[in-house]
């Protein structure tokens, strides 16, 4: 603490803030009690100062109730503002509001968003108009809403895109709760915006349901003429670079990262090389040398350049985005010149540590952020574990060495992170860094920057120095595209637990430290022994010679054994870290929610994963609205299945089951199979026409992934403890080795019975009543007659239609559980009344996604436990 103050009183708070954030009510009380009990006994035990620690002690308590002060203040007000009875449902309330747009206006094929202040909302009333009194508006005055907004008509566009921030609007529409997560592991839209202060949505539909109102000048103003003055160094952008080189230097240059093209995005997001295109301290640290460099040049005394560097920094934080990574590198930025200028400049975590307060101070939320946390703790590790690496790369030229351990160090201390919050990692990530990270940083950023800045005096000049770097930008996007494409280096990884974090920073720090003290001791005997002023040991000092030796032999044994425990300690971290989260043992059955679809992930108790179906996204848009399509669509299977998967810690899948060629049980598979290794496709036997299937088939005969075509007789015995036994579709007939193709797939689904650990379940795809009919018959045919069968757990056929899931059916299978797969604002209306009432009918307990979310189910010797994302 006497040498780092401030990041003793930073890790304080953090540590408070973290825990207040992770735990409430009587544990939050119980670990404030535990650490508090604690630290008299660290007074006792390493014989720290009482009044150092009583010190630390305020600081982690006042972070932990500071954090509790801002939380407690993060409600809504909007309830109380609208209407006194609490028996008026608030969710689609249709209402009206004015409010200033404190936020980007983003707009993305016929959806608009952005954040709005509110200033007063109301209720409609029949008659279309406000009910609201002064008193209702001024309670909810200053809270935060999302708008959402859908455009009627492409002429629409041209309205939105007039809209800025600091404008005071008027609009109408409907109020709605952020929806949750309904995966287990899902991306929980509600706490997102819960940590932006935001509590509700107001949807609403066309242009004209924004009105402009007047306005007075605020600080959203300003950053509305930050917005126009960033579109306007993008534009010019745009004009130097074609095609998708412009969304790519956008993003490098000022942060514009959102309109970098997908497939050039995630060859990025493959390789750990997305903080390129985030604004960091890298970015700061180029173009403030650059700057200073300039101005020295032109022979700018020393003081007066570090003054215009302190000055550019904040205005190059409001251009580049005010994200919490710029923020941060800002504001280290300028308390460095500062301290620079004073002669104080001593110690760089304590700068970091001013700087992590200072943000934590203005935004506890921050503490959340991804951006944040990141960025704090790649700085932290590159001031702690650098000077640590460098004696593992004494052996390079020293003018690489200082980068190849940044490099190393950067990729060592965001690992767990990435692994946390992305669940993927490439191994060729420290490569791609170590070979793009120098080029583009060096040349392409600097370069870039400068054509920039000349093009913005005359853009012909720009555009010839912008010139090389459309050739460097292109083998850029060679190598980051022929990385990607060798296979078997991606890896998967569960997100971690926050001990698994600590103690692999703990251990990864005290291996290295370990090392890098023996390193400078042998360093140092290597030193005295070829000093020849060394005096001469006196021949009667042999015995005490030898007894030193023998001592220095000890110590360097005691040594080795803490490196290598250290060593297996961190390779244990690893194997634990990259088990599934499915444990061996234990059978899983998970039915995903992926809204209007079908998605169910079988683990056997010995590891093998099989896919059945991965759900899909259904469009009815006509191509004439075209000018509808975001530019990255939402699709379930890449934006839902994969990451769960991921999350899940899934290497690979043993088998895809493809029970039929609908869209909302296919469509989610293409990213499947695109980002998974996938051993075998099964599938019913037939085709249909559609674009989805005939990629789906021409990926899996790319991938070289064994295609199987089942029909009823036929098993699948993953292990000893699990069979599949398909019931249909019957075997084909006439000795044909063409593939049929059938537009109308229901019928055609696959449908099996599976068997685990003594548990029975029924899967059934989309299958009709015919179908059903047909498996009845030849199963008591099979059975002579004999009794109906009884099943533990029935996937309920085609989302409970009225087309399946007869009587005839039910009444033969008998199933004590039934679980129906189906979107909560499916335009079908499914699942048909009357099929509830028939599963009621027969006793079985009802699991819907829509109401459950996602319904897990382990099996164990025989038993069966149930557990649903929603209550």
């Amino acid at each position: 603490m006497n040498r780092r103050p401030l990041t003793a009183a930073a890790c304080c708070w953090i540590v408070g803030s973290g825990m207040a954030s992770l735990y409430e009510g009587s544990t939050l009380w119980l670990l404030w009690a535990g650490v508090s009990m604690f630290c008299p006994l660290l007074v006792a035990i390493r014989y720290v100062p009482w009044t150092r620690i009583l010190i630390l002690w305020l600081i982690f308590s006042l972070g932990a109730a500071y954090w509790i002060y801002n939380d407690g203040r993060n409600v809504s007000h909007i309830p109380e503002a609208l209407y006194a009875d609490s028996t008026v449902p608030m969710d689609g309330a249709a209402v009206q509001a004015e409010g200033t747009i404190i936020s980007s206006v983003e707009i993305d094929g016929d959806r608009v968003s952005f954040d709005m202040s509110l200033l007063m909302i109301g209720l409609v009333n029949s008659s279309g108009s406000g009910s609201n009194s002064h008193a209702e508006e001024r309670a909810a005055a200053g809270e935060r809403v999302t708008v959402q907004l859908r455009l009627s008509t492409i002429e629409e566009l041209d309205i939105a895109e007039k809209w800025r921030r600091g404008e005071v609007v008027k609009l109408s529409g409907s109020l709605e709760r952020p929806g949750t997560a309904t995966n287990f592991g899902g991306f929980n839209y509600f706490d997102y915006l819960h940590n932006k202060r935001i509590h509700w949505l107001i949807k609403a539909k066309g242009a004209s349901a924004v009105e402009n109102a007047a306005g007075s000048f605020n600080t959203a103003t300003f950053f509305g003429w930050i917005d126009n003055l960033r579109a306007g160094i993008g534009d010019i952008i745009g004009r130097l670079f074609p095609g998708w080189q412009a969304g790519y230097m956008k993003g490098l240059i000022i942060g514009l990262s959102d309109e970098l093209e997908r497939d050039k995005y995630e060859q990025f997001t493959g390789l750990g090389l997305t903080h390129i295109l985030a604004i960091s301290g890298s970015h700061v640290a180029i173009n403030v040398g650059l700057i200073f460099a300039a101005l020295r040049l032109c022979r700018v005394t020393k003081e007066r350049a570090l003054l215009v560097v302190f000055w550019f920094l904040p205005a190059y934080v409001l251009i580049t985005g005010f994200s919490p990574s710029v923020i941060r590198s800002g504001i280290m930025s300028m308390l460095g010149v500062y301290l620079l200028q004073r002669g104080l400049l001593k110690d760089g975590l304590n700068v970091l540590a001013a700087a992590a307060l200072l943000m934590l101070i203005w935004e506890p939320y921050f503490l959340l952020n991804v951006s944040f946390q990141l960025s704090f703790a790649v700085t932290t590790g590159l001031v702690l574990f650098v000077p640590l690496m460098a004696p593992y790369f004494s052996w390079l030229p020293q003018k690489i060495r200082g980068a190849v351990a940044i490099t190393v160090a950067a990729q060592i201390v965001s690992f767990p992170l990435t692994l946390y919050y992305f669940n993927q990692f490439s191994l060729l990530s420290l490569v791609a860094n170590l070979c793009l990270v120098p080029v583009i940083s060096i040349i392409t950023l600097p370069v870039g920057t400068a054509a920039l800045l000349l093009g913005m005096i005359w853009l012909p000049l720009g555009q010839w120095i912008a010139y090389p770097i459309k050739f460097l930008n292109s083998a850029t996007f060679l190598v980051t595209e022929w990385l990607n494409g060798l296979n078997g280096f991606m890896t998967y990884w569960k997100s971690p637990s926050l001990l698994w974090i600590m103690a692999f920073y703990g251990g990864v720090y005290l291996l290295l430290y370990c090392s890098s003290r023996r390193a400078r001791l042998h360093q140092h005997s290597v030193v005295t022994a070829m000093d020849d002023t060394v005096p001469l040991l006196p021949l009667q000092g042999m015995d005490k010679q030898r007894g030193f030796d023998d001592r220095s032999f000890r110590l360097a044994w005691k040594g080795i054994g803490i490196r290598v425990t250290l060593s297996v300690m961190v390779v244990m971290l690893l194997y634990t870290g990259y088990q599934p989260v499915n444990s061996k043992g234990i059978g899983h059955v998970q039915f995903i929610d992926v809204g209007q679809g079908d998605c169910i992930l079988i683990t056997t108790p010995s590891g093998k994963n099989i896919l059945v179906d991965g759900g899909g996204t259904v469009s009815f848009r006509k191509p004439s609205e075209s000018w509808r399509d975001r530019k990255d669509p939402f699709e379930v299977g890449a934006k839902t299945v994969v990451p769960l998967l991921k999350k899940r810690g899934i290497h690979s899948l043993d088998a895809v089951i493809m029970t039929h060629g609908d869209q909302d049980h296919v469509g989610g598979l293409q990213a499947v199979l695109e980002q998974f290794p996938v051993h075998s496709l099964l599938m019913n036997g037939s085709l249909t026409d559609s674009k989805t299937v005939t990629k789906l088939m021409s990926t899996a005969i790319t991938k070289d992934i064994q295609i199987y075509s089942v029909s009823r007789g036929m098993t699948l015995k993953p292990d000893e403890y699990t069979t599949f036994e398909f019931l249909f579709p019957l075997p084909a007939h006439g000795g044909t080795e063409e593939i049929p193709y059938i537009e109308e797939q229901n019928h055609e689904s696959v449908v099996f019975r599976l068997q685990m650990e003594g548990v029975s379940f029924l899967f059934t795809g989309d299958m009709d009543e015919a179908a059903e009919q047909e498996i009845v018959a030849m199963e008591k045919g099979n059975q002579g007659g004999g009794s109906a069968m009884l099943i533990d757990v029935m996937k309920v056929a085609h989302h409970g239609s009225k087309t399946s899931t007869s009587a005839t059916w039910l009444n033969y299978w008998n199933p004590k559980m039934a679980v129906i797969s189906v979107g909560a604002t499916n335009s079908y209306g499914h699942p048909y009344p009357a099929v509830v009432e028939r599963l009621s009918g027969q006793g079985a307990n009802i699991l819907r996604t829509d109401v459950d979310g996602e319904v897990q189910m382990e099996v164990q010797a025989g038993e069966l436990r149930v557990r649903r994302r929603l209550p």
